[in-house]
């Protein structure tokens, strides 16, 4: 799989954040994304500990508020770390300088310049010197140095003409592999997914933990949606498919068997948030390969000689439709 990541509505790709450092050294980090599950605000918060080189635990982000961060995009089209991250590194890299241009002045006697100031562990370096982060933060608001900042980013490189559907939608591509093994029941139609390989490229990963989960969970969703999810009308005209009793997502039991996942090693070519990629929508369009298995299975019941239609979702009724022609 291939998948364009950005919206093609060119204006839409920005987003803004806002970081406050408190006297003790915590933070408080508002951006523009949603939070829904998807890991987005444990991945900004570790790009906001990163760049003070701090403990993620000093660091919590509060729910998207828009009198806190105005005219958000929505948190779609897989770009949520992509826009709000880069907003939040703005807002905090604004923070590190005037603490580094104050811990300079303070503590390093004149002799160290303030791009020399590292922070890392915790501490802020100046020379010899590692001082506790709150220390220095605590000093810096005795001499008035600003403890918050705004941030903001828009996607470079990308422009779309509508019209001449002509340009560059995109920022960059993510990709994705898999393959799977199906058995099928050529008496009722049941199939079952014996073992399923997925590769998916998530560039320089901010958190392999999360990336992987949110791959194997887009692999199932994928697999409900191509296989079981099937919506259907009476002759009313009423949708009867409305609930879980009805409307078949996936469940443990439908699972893989031999489930395994990987990561591929890889950066960014473009200047995303340290080099990542998105992970949340692509992955959905991995469990193709549950489909297309299972089409090979029905071909199998004629020795191949036929390549019968299947209709997706291949629910059982349907495979077995396909398996009798």
């Amino acid at each position: 799989m291939k998948v364009g990541i950005a919206f093609n509505v060119t204006h839409f790709n920005q987003a803004g954040a806002l970081v406050h450092i408190y006297t003790d050294g915590s933070m408080l980090v508002n951006h523009g994304g949603t939070e829904m599950g998807q890991g987005l605000n444990t991945k900004v918060a570790q790009v906001v500990a990163h760049e003070l080189g701090v403990n993620f635990e000093r660091v919590r982000v509060t729910a998207t508020d828009t009198s806190k961060v105005a005219n958000t995009s929505a948190t779609a089209a897989s770009t949520g770390t992509d826009l709000n991250g880069k907003a939040a590194q703005d807002a905090v890299r604004q923070l590190r300088e005037r603490l580094a241009t104050f811990a300079a002045e303070k503590f390093g006697g004149g002799t160290v310049a303030a791009s020399e100031v590292r922070f890392a562990n915790d501490r802020v370096i100046v020379g010899d010197d590692a001082i506790p982060f709150e220390e220095v933060v605590q000093k810096a608001y005795l001499a008035r140095v600003q403890l918050w900042s705004d941030g903001f980013y828009a996607t470079p490189k990308l422009y779309w003409d509508q019209a001449t559907r002509q340009g560059r939608p995109f920022f960059y591509y993510s990709y994705g592999a898999a393959v799977s093994e199906v058995v099928i029941d050529t008496l009722t139609g049941e199939m079952r997914v014996l073992r399923a390989d997925a590769l998916h490229d998530v560039g320089a990963s901010l958190n392999p933990a999360l990336d992987k989960g949110q791959v194997e969970g887009a692999f199932v969703q994928g697999m409900g949606w191509l296989t079981t999810e099937e919506l259907w009308w009476n002759d009313n005209g009423k949708l009867m498919t409305h609930a879980p009793s009805t409307y078949k997502i996936p469940t443990t039991n439908d699972m893989p068997a031999d489930f395994r996942v990987n990561l591929f090693k890889n950066r960014n070519a473009e200047d995303s948030i340290h080099r990542s990629k998105a992970v949340g929508e692509p992955p959905l369009l991995l469990p193709f390969s549950v489909f297309f298995a299972i089409r090979d299975a029905v071909s199998a019941v004629g020795d191949h000689k036929v390549n019968p239609p299947l209709n997706a979702p291949a629910t059982a009724e349907e495979i077995l439709k396909a398996s009798m022609r």
